[in-house]
């Protein structure tokens, strides 16, 4: 009587677990029909829960023009969701000692960055902290996006790579997510199996039973049952987006939702049947500098779980796949909808599917550290990370509020040194005393370093006037101040100018790119690093001489020093001039001796002014270092010189509380033979007292040209 009582308790449990199994496919359904009608670009869901297929739906079209359903047969571009198998094949290369993930790069591609000493390994590539820049990005600074590029390829990426003469950061050092690294991996495939990418690829998909996934090959070819990719760019009216490129790697894989079904299912027995290969896949790499990204896969928690997911999409086509391990339960969705988010869709799935859970939002342990709040500042300016982008922390109406590029968000505090934002209370942001930290509920973490740069002045803007090359990818671009001091921007690849966001001296934003400064050892701008999204840090050196900036502005005008030659010729002076706004001099100082004496500069003292220069009228040898002081209306109060032999020229200086430091460079020779001696010109450091008297002199380094 018990074993029957017992028979029809678990007939009852099961009974009632397929009927609320059935409940939360039919709310699938309603969802998926929310999203996507009949005659609109289609869609394609599945879930596997415990190794077996539980749904699969489709719906809409693969083709508008000829009202072609979206099927089991269609063959749709999952995008960047490619990656995973392309970070596969590398592993399985790995496993059978092919290839080590420790491996440089340049040991199968011996072209990329001769000048990079650093070691760019496999798996530097695989999650994206290669340093490598998005081709996509660089593509684009050149004027001419990649979607249009005919026939463009891998070969056509690898060129434009090997162009590159550094990398946007230090491999390791930080993740930003590459298209190119995958592009590499393809290439690095082709050079370990002497075989064609897209052949060795083929052969792969076939061992696991994906005979009708592949990666594009031609652009022109056909692939049967392919779907057209699909928007309305928010008109109202389908567009269909046309494909005319043919890279792989890192998207435009070719797949039916049944062969990834099929993937899902060998994942979750992988562990029943001790495949070491697709066990790893789902696991970080070892040694890696990161643990949020692993073979192709993100690894950050969802909805308070853990999970291994990647998102794809390229124009209307984009596909999403979401595993949560634990539960053993896998949704993919593809689609050719635009329109649609198959992320978003994915994420509303699996909210259905999942049981309840009590969690609390999981922060990086970081977050739950106790720090000093004494008088902790949080306005202020912070950059992220490699120095990318600038983010204003700022007070408006009693309001705190974050600040960055076009958008601003109200923040709110949470507690002591902690706020969130309005809009996403899950994310909250912790602020230290040089620093602010993200914490996402996922446990990810942004740090954004407090930033220390003076507010850029009238001169330091007319010193980034000028012209800025860049040798890989044979651009340029401009920049010109106009009326009001306003500093504008122009690419060469665009057609006009655009204002520059000046943050301070060292950062801008300019038509959405972010700029950095580098100056030479005289603090004069040499070159600007461009960031554009995911191509950091190119590299634009200054193609316009590089001048000193002998003037200081006033509240009614200017002081300027300039040299001034004589009417022969065979001297030179230095001209101190008081000028008004408008330019008309207001009065002249002359100074300088029977011999050449030049002015590169001048500085406020409050009480005067220093001017720096050099002379051969003065001093110990062809050309001495000089310096001047001056009352406020230009009167001599004492002169110096510093040097030895040789040529010294002094080009800045910097005021302290008991003097003055002076830059500039020395000249040093092995021999007073002029014919048969070597010289090297040096940077060379004075420190002066307030009037004019030697404290101590440095040689710092050798100048190179």
């Amino acid at each position: 009587m018990k074993s029957v009582i017992s028979f029809f308790t678990i007939l009852l449990f099961l009974v009632s677990n397929a009927q609320e199994l059935e409940e939360k496919l039919e709310n699938i359904d309603s969802i998926i029909a929310s999203k996507v009608t009949e005659k609109a670009p289609g869609i394609a869901v599945g879930i596997i829960k415990d190794g077996n297929i539980i749904y699969e739906k489709y719906l809409g079209l693969a083709n508008l023009q000829h009202q072609v359903p979206f099927n089991e047969k269609t063959r749709s571009n999952i995008a960047s969701t490619a990656k995973q198998f392309t970070a596969l094949m590398i592993l399985q290369l790995s496993l059978e000692e092919k290839l080590s993930l420790k491996d440089d790069i340049r040991k199968y591609l011996p072209n990329l960055y001769s000048n990079v000493k650093d070691i760019i390994r496999i798996r530097h590539l695989i999650n994206h902290t290669s340093g490598v820049r998005d081709y996509v990005e660089l593509l684009d600074l050149e004027g001419d996006v990649w979607w249009k590029r005919f026939g463009l390829g891998n070969d056509n990426i690898l060129e434009l790579l090997e162009n590159q003469q550094d990398l946007g950061f230090a491999p390791g050092s930080t993740y930003s997510y590459s298209n190119s690294n995958y592009n590499l991996l393809a290439k690095i495939i082709e050079k370990v199996t002497a075989q064609s990418f897209n052949d060795y690829s083929k052969q792969f998909f076939n061992t696991l039973d994906m005979n009708e996934t592949s990666f594009v090959e031609k652009y022109m070819a056909v692939i049967p049952n392919r779907a057209n990719p699909y928007s309305d760019w928010g008109n109202g009216e389908w567009w269909e987006v046309p494909t005319v490129t043919k890279t792989n790697g890192e998207g435009f894989l070719y797949t039916t939702l049944q062969d990834q079904l099929k993937y899902e299912q060998l994942l979750q027995n992988a562990i029943a049947e001790n495949n070491t290969l697709l066990i790893k896949s789902q696991q970080p790499i070892p040694n890696s500098e990161i643990k949020t990204y692993g073979f192709g896969l993100e690894l950050e928690n969802r909805l308070g779980r853990n999970a291994v997911h990647h998102p794809g999409g390229t124009f209307g086509f984009h596909a999403q796949t979401i595993r949560f391990p634990e539960e053993n339960l896998t949704v993919f969705i593809m689609s050719n909808n635009g329109n649609i988010s198959s992320n978003l869709i994915a994420q509303e799935v699996s909210k259905i599917l999942l049981p309840s859970s009590n969690e609390k939002n999981k922060y990086d342990e970081q977050f739950y550290e106790e720090i000093d709040k004494n008088n902790l500042p949080i306005l202020g300016k912070y950059t992220y990370p490699n120095e990318n982008k600038m983010v204003e922390i700022l007070e408006k109406n009693n309001r705190i509020y974050w600040k960055e590029r076009a958008f601003t968000l109200e923040m709110v505090p949470d507690k002591e040194s902690i706020y969130s934002f309005t809009n996403d209370p899950d994310l909250k942001i912790k602020f230290y005393k040089d620093k602010m930290i993200e914490y996402y509920s996922s446990g990810k973490t942004m740090t954004y370093m407090k930033s220390t740069e003076k507010l850029a002045s009238s001169i330091d803007l007319e010193g980034l006037v000028g012209n800025y090359y860049n040798k890989e990818l044979d651009i340029d671009f401009s920049m010109e101040l106009i009326e009001d001091n306003k500093l504008q921007f122009k690419l060469s690849s665009n057609k006009g100018f655009s204002d520059v966001l000046v943050y301070n001296k060292k950062f801008l934003l300019a038509d959405g790119y972010f700029l950095e400064v580098i100056n030479d050892q005289f603090n004069r701008a040499k070159e600007i690093l461009l960031t554009h999204d995911r191509a950091y840090k190119i590299r634009f050196k200054k193609r316009t001489n590089l001048k000193f900036q002998p003037k200081i502005s006033t509240e009614n005008g200017s002081i300027q020093v300039t040299t001034i030659g004589s009417q022969n010729g065979d001297t030179s002076d230095i001209l101190l001039t008081k000028n008004q706004r408008n330019g008309n001099e207001l009065w002249s100082k002359r100074f300088g001796g029977d011999g050449y004496d030049k002015a590169n500069s001048i500085i406020d003292t409050k009480d005067g002014f220093l001017i720096i220069g050099s002379t051969s009228s003065y001093g110990n040898g062809n050309y001495d270092m000089y310096i001047i002081k001056t009352d406020r209306k230009g009167n001599k109060i004492w002169q110096n010189t510093f040097g030895r032999l040789d040529n010294d020229y002094g080009y800045t200086a910097e005021k302290l509380s008991n003097g003055y430091i002076i830059k500039g460079t020395t000249q040093r020779c092995n021999s007073r033979d002029v014919l048969n001696r070597k010289c090297t010109n040096n940077i060379w450091v004075v420190r002066i007292d307030n009037k004019g008297r030697e404290i101590s002199n440095e040689i710092l380094e050798e100048i190179v040209n």
